[in-house]
């Protein structure tokens, strides 16, 4: 493994999610989502993202949404049955038809209280209208607040 590797598998244990608000998706990880070595199947993993950065875009774009690219994908560390799985997604831009959105995957094992990064990416989502082709993402609702 390269220093660099050992810098941040180090680094990512060392950090707590803290600033990152509420989990989008908070799951258990269960014997079915195993790969044949019996670790978490990193597809399981992506899946959940997938579904993570989904939601965050229907709810910016207010409506359907469709995944056109999944890039920067790294797995810092394995997830393991029992482990509880936290996803938290955040928007990193907004253009006219799409939204691009970072995705984080924390492990906490059962029976403790530290948590460790093991996965993050970035997906690429296009609002779709219901002639299923894209369509602009609505500008961002003003609170009556800053309105005033």
């Amino acid at each position: 493994m390269s220093t660099d590797r050992v810098a941040d598998a180090v680094s990512a244990e060392a950090v707590q999610p803290r600033d990152r608000g509420a989990p989008v998706i908070r799951t258990i990880a269960m014997p079915a989502d195993t790969n044949p070595a019996g670790d978490i199947f990193g597809g399981w993993l992506m899946a959940q993202m997938d579904l993570a950065a989904g939601n965050v875009a229907a709810r910016r774009a207010r409506g359907r949404c469709a995944t056109i690219s999944v890039e920067a994908m790294t797995f810092h560390s394995p997830v393991f049955v029992g482990d509880e799985v936290s996803l938290y997604a955040r928007i990193l831009k907004v253009g006219r038809t799409s939204i691009r959105i970072h995705v984080e995957v924390w492990r906490r094992e059962r029976e403790s209280e530290a948590t460790r990064k093991v996965t993050e990416g970035t997906f690429t989502f296009v609002a779709i209208g219901p002639d299923r082709l894209p369509r602009p993402v609505p500008p961002e609702d003003v609170s009556p607040a800053d309105a005033a």
